[in-house]
């Protein structure tokens, strides 16, 4: 049977388009009986970058747990590519194409590079062998570490295996969650020049969560703003004004 036809989206202060890879509708959520999120509506478009920025503590971490299903969207829709995936379980959408590198480097540390990277492939038959060695092409520094166990790795050497780890899933949707937390500048460069060759990729759309705004705006054709658990602005990074991202994030 096939999938229902979904509506198309409201346009709220420019944050959701309707052929937008992901479409975040209304949503409200939390963790427990403490509400985080509330009317959240943002979209991420085919083949482009969204990055969504805001102080600590606003929500950031709780919309991706919640895209991906970690937690539940107590009101609202989350759209991937036409289907609504917002009853789906996490491996589902996984499987719908939604690939998630959290803050933390979710890696298996007594696992080598290699394993790590076997691990995922190995989970899911459909993949073909080919997944490991792009990933490895868009991280060179890893080719060398292959029999190191991840635990023994630097900060930066862990995210970029957390990335490819990500990547070898083929994903639509990439979500990346603070990935230059900790990193120093050198290794930022790489993620960074990995994310812009990720981003002429066909087929692979990108929501980035970044504290750092330069590092953020070099890469996005959109961004989005979120305060108290609301997007509060908005928009195409082309239009930005200088500074004005900075002057909400210092609110």
């Amino acid at each position: 049977m096939s999938a229902p036809a979904i509506a198309p989206a409201t346009v709220v202060d420019g944050a959701v388009r309707d052929d937008d890879l992901l479409r975040i509708e209304a949503v409200d959520g939390g963790h427990g009986s403490t509400a985080v999120l509330f009317g959240v509506s943002l979209g991420v478009p085919r083949n482009g970058l969204c990055c969504l920025m805001g102080r600590n503590g606003v929500g950031k971490s709780t919309l991706m747990s919640t895209i991906v299903g970690l937690l539940r969207a107590r009101r609202g829709r989350i759209v991937l590519d036409g289907e609504d995936v917002t009853k789906l379980k996490p491996y589902e959408r996984a499987r719908a194409g939604i690939a998630f590198v959290p803050q933390g480097r979710d890696c298996f540390p007594q696992l080598t590079v290699m394993e790590n990277l076997r691990v995922v492939q190995e989970a899911r038959r459909d993949l073909d062998r080919g997944a490991i060695d792009e990933a490895l092409d868009l991280f060179p520094r890893l080719r060398g570490l292959l029999d190191r166990p991840a635990g023994f790795l630097s900060g930066g050497q862990m995210q970029q295996l957390a990335i490819a780890r990500a990547l070898v899933t083929r994903p639509k949707l990439l979500l990346l969650d603070e990935p230059t937390e900790g990193i120093q500048p050198s290794i930022i460069l790489e993620i960074e020049d990995a994310i812009a060759q990720l981003k002429r990729s066909a087929g692979l759309s990108i929501l980035l969560v970044e504290q750092y705004v330069d590092f953020a705006l070099r890469l996005a054709e959109r961004y989005a703003v979120m305060d108290a658990g609301r997007v509060i602005d908005a928009g195409e990074t082309a239009a930005l004004e200088d500074g004005h991202v900075r002057r909400l994030l210092a609110v």
